[in-house]
């Protein structure tokens, strides 16, 4: 590989270790940590997959900070609803550029492998410490919802 690469990304672990350290995870990595159980699936992959559907989730109560966001990455819209939704769609686009699937059906999941396991991966989700620091309190239907957007169609 890129040895030249490797201290960069080091570093970068190390801020996003600190950062998410200070700030806490959320519904996006609850979630990742069920499919990853259940399906065996790369964390990372997960996370991509799942964060603009978990982003519309929790735009009602943190549609302010998304759109911090993604006025810091240069995403920003003439209306907070128009930046959130601008930082989604950068983040689909990200996903396609770096050949990650969008669905989990496009990484080899059926939805119907998905939907027999659903009450499984809700409870593991609901357990999850990562939940206590979402922007909003995690609810069953939010997760199904998340889930019933990544599952994809065969």
């Amino acid at each position: 590989g890129n040895t030249a690469v490797r201290p960069r990304i080091h570093l970068a672990s190390t801020m996003a270790g600190m950062a998410f350290t200070q700030a806490g995870l959320g519904l996006c990595h609850a979630i990742a940590h069920a499919l990853g159980g259940a399906f065996h699936l790369p964390h990372g992959r997960l996370n991509a997959m799942l964060l603009p559907a978990v982003i519309e989730c929790n735009a009602h109560a943190a549609a302010d900070r998304y759109a911090r966001i993604a006025v810091a990455a240069g995403l920003g819209g003439s209306a907070e609803t128009m930046a959130v939704r601008n930082l989604k769609n950068a983040l689909v686009r990200l996903r396609r550029e770096l050949h990650l699937p969008d669905t989990l059906a496009q990484a080899g999941i059926s939805p119907a492998a998905v939907r027999s396991r659903t009450k499984e991966l809700v409870d593991a989700v609901l357990a999850d410490p990562c939940c206590a620091t979402n922007p909003m309190k995690v609810e069953d239907f939010m997760v199904r919802r998340v889930l019933g957007v990544v599952a994809g169609h065969g």
